[in-house]
């Protein structure tokens, strides 16, 4: 319990003692204009309907309600507009919170769900037929900063790579890089890319040994630069999921598949296809699982996939998939039904474009004709950091244009940059004083000292959101805006050498570790010198 959840209760506790409880949860929120207190609430609005009295009336007896539970917390309250209430609290209530934030330590923010969930994300999945592009780093830090909010927030999660190694797209790379060995172009709908030269030379046999082989080897190099561009990104898996697992064995596992699916009368055969009747469940038109030609279909390499992750006991399915994803999202949600679970178990987050912008222009990309930029080279050009933080900046549902030359930037008007820059500056003060941080309840503070308070005490709120809403966006937005309060309070509050130092001291330890905990769970690191 962090004061603003004290404070919270507090005001449920004093709404209940008028003899009514509110229609909704009271919300407690910071005024966008400091002349109206600390917080505010709209208790009274939410009882005038029970209690049959005017707003502002019940707003003056919760004032004197919240008087007497808060006691020397509470400075002052005043009734503003249709009858919200603003709640003014002293430096002894900033200095106790402050207090509260530094015994925390380590675990400030932390979540302890009632009922922590296993939960699996499958993220970047993609096929091994190339580099990584700089659009899969979005889906590399994404899926990586929602598995460290989920883990923060009290759940076990495990991260997987799914990779296709069994379709006709790896087919289509080892023609391409047998064609390139034999010193021809590649397929019309092969792979054209530099790097195909390059595997054709890495493999001896190349031109003269069974396509089957060439595809072998190559999917086998191109996953290897895979795993070593995401190890060099920060990201590492749990597990790796090849879809050739799913044919092995006997029976395989699509074919464990359709047993249960036939087992509740899903499927039927028509013009020698074998279909799953997700009309039944609300879909569209039924699914082709099987071809006439016997091959199976991705949507039945999905379903046994989705089995077997269910299998493994899994609560929650995170699959976090591209923009041209959202037709998947509805028949995953049948399958999930046809296979006799809760479609709610499984979230598709879908991520949209990044663009690659430089002197105002957009690059294009296609890995397809060659033409794209790589993970590598990106991460080569910005940096680790500055990439992940720019792919985290914004919504998952809304376009990146990671402009490189602000990402470049070694200033202020880079993000990334005057974050770390603020954890930097903290160790530097940490290294000039001599005095130990300590919270100095009976001290006047600054106004920028009362409002870093406030800004650490939004901490646990954002991470718990962020996590809830899948949106690690969230935490960059707070860790910027919590730089720029600690900024102000620099500009503002000399620590060295002051009668304050101690109390300043530690409103800088606790933003330290604040902005630390907000960069790792956006995989980026907090460095002490810059």
């Amino acid at each position: 319990m962090t004061a603003l959840d004290d404070l919270r209760a507090a005001v449920g506790r004093a709404a209940a003692s008028l003899g009514a409880q509110p229609k909704a949860p009271p919300t407690l929120e910071r005024p966008r204009q400091a002349g109206h207190g600390d917080y505010a609430t709209n208790a009274a609005m939410l009882l005038a309907g029970a209690l049959k009295a005017p707003p502002r009336e019940i707003a003056e007896r919760l004032a004197t309600a919240m008087a007497a539970e808060l006691g020397d917390a509470l400075d002052r309250a005043e009734v503003a507009g249709p009858g919200f209430l603003n709640l003014f609290l002293t430096d002894a209530w900033h200095g106790r919170a402050l207090a509260g934030v530094l015994a925390a330590g380590e675990d400030y923010g932390a979540g302890r769900p009632e009922k922590p969930e296993r939960v699996l994300v499958e993220f970047v999945s993609a096929n091994p037929t190339g580099p990584l592009t700089a659009a899969s780093g979005r889906h590399a830090a994404y899926g990586d900063a929602l598995r460290r909010l989920l883990r923060f927030a009290g759940h076990s999660v495990d991260g997987e790579y799914y990779f296709n190694d069994a379709g006709s797209q790896v087919r289509k790379l080892g023609l391409s890089i047998q064609a390139r060995a034999r010193g021809d172009e590649p397929p019309e709908d092969g792979y054209q890319g530099d790097y195909v030269a390059e595997l054709a030379a890495e493999i001896p046999e190349a031109a003269t040994a069974e396509v089957e082989v060439v595809t072998r080897r190559g999917v086998e190099l191109v996953f290897a630069r895979i795993r070593a561009t995401l190890a060099a990104y920060r990201v590492e898996f749990e597990s790796f999921f090849s879809e050739a697992a799913l044919y092995e064995g006997e029976p395989d596992a699509v074919h464990r598949a359709y047993a249960r699916l036939e087992e509740q009368g899903r499927l039927y055969r028509s013009d020698g296809a074998l279909w799953l009747r997700t009309t039944e469940l609300g879909d569209d038109k039924d699914r082709v699982l099987e071809r006439a030609t016997g091959a199976a279909t991705y949507f039945a390499s999905d379903i046994a996939y989705h089995e077997h992750k269910l299998e493994r006991g899994y609560d929650l399915l995170i699959d976090v998939l591209g923009a041209d994803h959202h037709g998947y999202i509805g028949r995953m949600k049948v399958a999930m039904a046809a296979l006799g679970a809760d479609p709610a178990r499984l979230e598709i987050p879908i991520l949209q474009f990044v663009h690659v912008v430089e002197g105002g222009e957009r690059a294009s990309m296609s890995k397809r004709r060659g033409e794209f930029i790589t993970l590598d080279d990106l991460i080569a050009e910005i940096g680790v950091d500055a990439a992940r933080w720019f792919m985290l900046a914004r919504s998952h549902d809304s376009a990146v244009d990671l402009d490189l030359d602000l990402a470049r930037r070694q200033s202020a008007e880079n993000p990334v940059y005057y974050v770390q820059y603020a954890h930097a500056r903290i160790a530097s003060i940490r290294r000039r004083t001599q005095v130990e941080p300590a919270v100095e309840e009976a001290t006047a503070l600054h106004p920028s000292e009362r409002a870093l308070v406030k800004a650490l005490l939004e901490f646990p709120v954002e991470a718990a959101d962020a996590a809830e809403r899948r949106a690690p966006h969230r935490i960059s937005a707070y860790a910027l805006e919590l730089a720029q309060v600690f900024t102000a309070f620099y500009r503002d509050c000399q620590i060295v050498g002051e009668p304050e130092e101690a109390g300043r001291l530690a409103l800088a330890v606790a933003a330290q570790r604040t902005l630390a905990r907000s960069l790792d769970l956006l995989g980026i690191t907090a460095p002490e010198e810059m």
